[in-house]
């Protein structure tokens, strides 16, 4: 891969040219053939795809509560509003229940994450449809992953993909939105590109106001080459995660509702994540993770509550009001997972952190 990313530089077409065609056109072949455009990031695939919905002013979006944040601000920049929903304690994605309940005249989309399983894509289409909704899916998490055996991506409204270097394959920055037509993909390519359109006397013209989010070449070659091994590293996901269950099935510390559901086919194993059982350990989750990164193991917390970050709360949301992603938010932890590690890493991180917790009070 050091030698693709070498020759596209030699090439001296190091922005957006030949290499983020044919990164694209791989990316349409993975996604059964769907037109997708490629962008700087996940971020800006949402941004994007919002833009192309039309969404602004008085409308409203539905998104889960427990999520990273920029699903929640890229809704709150095109001047929308982000209605929250819960979310289930296994999967962590969004309860379509709630999610329902939740739809209004003003409601103009849903925008749900794939987290610890693959989004059901017939119960979400269903639900979609019932209401006359559009859908923007934020599988920024899910590269990888398969629903109904079919790739993330290959079914579904607008899908947004994330490559950045804590995902599955990466182009070291970087991000994917997957269309529907070539209407759409007119609109991606103006809305990435400063909302330009080209005249036919040579000058440019802007009727949009769009944004700088092209990937450049050499990031896409290095995505070309990452795309070839996404099976094979998904498979050693997968087989990590299994050793994670087996590792942690005989601890007390952790039962079954702490963990990610273990039957969940199709999983591309993004990461690995747990409740922490606080009140047994007598030890915060913060020193938890200063002392396995002391000892030379990253642990992070993925994710926060957004609806509590400042911006949200000055809209209104307040604790209590959406008790499971709230939980999680306290609670969760992720462990290290990469296609690079051993069983014996995985041995590791569980027994420094059982060693960790326990020396701290369990």
């Amino acid at each position: 891969m050091i030698s693709d990313v070498a020759d596209t530089l030699r090439s001296l077409w190091i922005a957006t040219g030949p290499q983020v065609t044919t990164f694209e056109k791989n990316l349409s072949d993975y996604c059964g053939g769907r037109p997708v455009v490629t962008l700087t990031s996940a971020t800006a695939a949402i941004e994007v795809a919002l833009q192309i919905i039309g969404a602004g002013p008085g409308d409203e979006i539905i998104t889960p509560a427990q999520n990273f944040f920029a699903a929640a601000n890229m809704i709150d920049k095109v001047g929308a509003t982000a209605i929250f929903v819960d979310v289930d304690l296994k999967t962590r994605n969004m309860n379509f229940a709630a999610a329902e309940a939740a739809i209004n005249p003003r409601t103009k989309a849903l925008l749900p994450t794939d987290f610890n399983a693959p989004l059901e894509a017939d119960a979400l289409a269903t639900l979609a449809n019932r209401h006359g909704l559009r859908v923007i899916q934020d599988a920024a998490l899910a590269i990888g992953s398969r629903c109904n055996d079919k790739p993330v991506g290959s079914q579904g409204d607008l899908v947004a993909f994330s490559f950045h270097p804590n995902k599955n394959m990466t182009t070291i920055e970087g991000g994917a939105l997957v269309l529907n037509n070539d209407d759409e993909i007119k609109r991606a390519l103006r809305l990435r590109f400063h909302g330009i359109t080209r005249l036919t006397d040579g000058t440019r013209d802007v009727d949009v106001a769009g944004g700088k989010f092209n990937m450049s070449d050499v990031s896409a070659r290095l995505g070309i080459a990452q795309l070839k091994q996404l099976e094979t590293w998904c498979v050693k996901r997968r087989e990590l995660a299994e050793y994670y269950f087996d590792c942690l099935k005989s601890d007390e510390l952790f039962d079954n509702d702490r963990l990610p559901p273990r039957e969940n086919p199709g999983h591309g194993w993004n990461m690995f994540t747990l409740l922490l059982p606080l009140k047994e350990m007598k030890i915060s989750r913060a020193a938890l993770i200063t002392s396995m990164h002391t000892k030379g193991i990253g642990i992070g917390i993925s994710y926060e509550a957004v609806h509590l970050a400042t911006l949200f709360r000055g809209k209104g949301y307040k604790d209590g009001m959406f008790p499971v992603s709230e939980r999680i938010a306290r609670e969760t932890i992720s462990l290290p997972l990469f296609p690079m590690m051993t069983r014996s890493d995985v041995e590791r991180t569980c027994e420094t952190m059982r060693e960790v917790m326990r020396s701290c009070g369990k």
